[in-house]
């Protein structure tokens, strides 16, 4: 488990939980979270179990959405079964003893918390979801439970680096459309007509544009470390069938 200091407070407990330390084998060795992979379903529940032990809540209090690579947040006052997760890509909370978890193989996971209002909330960000606005969209449910934006405090968990995110010629377009600015976190690629995105610091600027109080970036590249890390890309590259996934939770104590 990683922590960060900038969320490190007698109110909050999180992690940002790596692939290590688990039950499950194979492909999904060991600490694999992710309920839609192909692993075992008891596996992974006696993985989330570990997890959920590891923040201080019951192990069906350790919450996930189904994400859909959407901007669409859900507000968690309890637990739900596993079957009736929301299709969302963000989770916000005011309710203690509640760990909000979002699943990532490469994408941004994103913890933020209002510590003195008691308000946190997870956010999924792959490409889509960062760029149609699923932080802005926590940044304001979170709002609506007590929080006020310059207390809120963001931190960007292991996501894939711009070293390794390569692109194809069609994707910076929708980027720069919506802020020329945007041509920053594009650098050619080696191959001809393709790119380099670079999607945590993409992240981190538009949440500081979005108005939090702070802002984090841990740089961790999940592509890079296969022995701490799940990577959905890395498993293309190989041909792979399935992948893990890790988890990155945070609850209110």
């Amino acid at each position: 488990m990683i922590s960060s200091a900038a969320l490190q407070s007698p109110r909050l407990r999180h992690g940002f939980f790596t692939r290590e330390g688990g039950h499950s084998s194979g492909l999904f060795t060991s600490l694999n979270c992710g309920l839609g992979s192909g692993d075992d379903r008891a596996v992974v529940a006696k993985n989330r179990g570990l997890v959920a032990a590891g923040l201080g809540v019951a192990p069906d209090h350790l919450l996930s959405a189904y994400q859909v690579h959407s901007a669409k947040v859900a507000v968690v006052d309890g637990p739900w079964a596993s079957d009736d997760r929301p299709k969302v890509d963000a989770l916000v909370t005011a309710t203690p003893h509640v760990a909000l978890g979002v699943l990532t193989a490469d994408c941004g996971p994103i913890l933020f918390a209002d510590a003195q209002a008691g308000v946190v909330g997870a956010a999924h960000a792959g490409w889509k979801g960062a760029l149609t606005g699923v932080t802005s969209a926590t940044l304001d449910a979170m709002e609506t439970l007590g929080a006020r934006r310059g207390n809120i405090t963001a931190v960007i968990g292991p996501t894939i680096s711009q070293a390794a995110y390569e692109v194809g010629p069609e994707f910076p377009g929708p980027f720069i459309e919506n802020d020329p600015d945007n041509e920053a976190y594009f650098k050619p690629s080696a191959r001809a007509h393709h790119w380099m995105f670079d999607l945590p610091g993409y992240l981190m600027a538009r949440i500081i544009a979005e108005g939090a109080g702070q802002v984090i970036n841990l740089g961790i590249c999940t592509f890079g470390s296969e022995s701490r890390f799940f990577s959905y890309r890395r498993t293309t590259h190989r041909a792979e069938k399935d992948y893990g996934r890790q988890i990155s939770a945070i609850a209110l104590a």
